[in-house]
């Protein structure tokens, strides 16, 4: 839980970010993965419903490049293209499946921008080298088996360039009903036991890793508990 704060209940509002006289919407997102499954479709536009993006919008610095670990279908970063919050993006992911539906919303943004954004890569193996001006991970570590979360997260950190900036979210494991909310939700959809890190475990690893904290903040939508950490790289 982030320390003492109590879950502030966000309330479902209409995102509109203007950038060049166009205003951005969760449809025009949708409208994006025009190639996916009505399904798929479905799950793109509930998640901010599930999952806010306001809060990681403001997080993340204009003209950034991006790594984000764990993009599943490179929602966050479709996000941050329409918002005109970044200069280059690149998500990796372990689901070809989902890699496969990231990369065509990929080339459906370059069509209606004429911007060439936003790459993607499978991080079965390795996650992809280089450093970014911020590393996301969101909802990511709860679906890592436990022995391999830490390695998972320094090499995080190892990506971030001198300065930069570690985004992390995950659900909350506080209180035992919202854990168990998003227990039932992935052992429904992701079919996986997950595996919650305490947010005490995760200021330790990114303290040992040269991070500072700079935000933190708990909040709500439906019976989902969100935890969100921003880390600044000293060294």
């Amino acid at each position: 839980m982030c320390g003492k704060t109590i879950y502030r209940a966000i309330v479902p509002t209409k995102v509109e970010v203007t950038d060049m006289g166009h205003k951005f919407s969760p449809s025009d997102v949708v409208a994006l993965y025009r190639d996916a499954s009505p399904f798929s479709r479905f799950l793109i536009s509930a998640r901010p419903a599930i999952c806010p993006m306001q809060p990681l919008l403001n997080a993340v610095p204009d003209g950034s490049s991006v790594l984000d670990i764990g993009c599943g279908n490179g929602l966050l970063l479709a996000w941050l293209a329409l918002n005109n919050k970044i200069f280059m993006g690149l998500g990796c992911d372990v689901s070809l499946q989902a890699l496969e539906g990231a990369k065509s919303m990929a080339q459906a943004y370059r069509a209606a921008s004429g911007k060439d954004l936003l790459q993607f890569a499978d991080c079965r193996t390795a996650l992809p080298d280089g450093r970014f001006d911020l590393v996301s991970m969101i909802d990511v570590m709860h679906h890592i088996p436990t022995v391999k979360q830490r390695d998972i997260f320094i090499q995080a950190v190892a990506r971030i360039k001198p300065g930069g900036i570690l985004l992390y979210k995950d659900m909350a494991a506080r209180p035992w009903w919202r854990a168990w909310g998003n227990r039932l939700h992935d052992l429904l959809l992701a079919r996986q036991w997950i595996h919650y890190v305490p947010l005490s475990q995760v200021k330790r690893w990114a303290g040992e890793a040269g991070l500072a904290l700079q935000h933190e903040e708990c909040y709500a939508r439906l019976f989902y508990g969100h935890e969100l950490l921003v880390f600044h790289k000293i060294f």
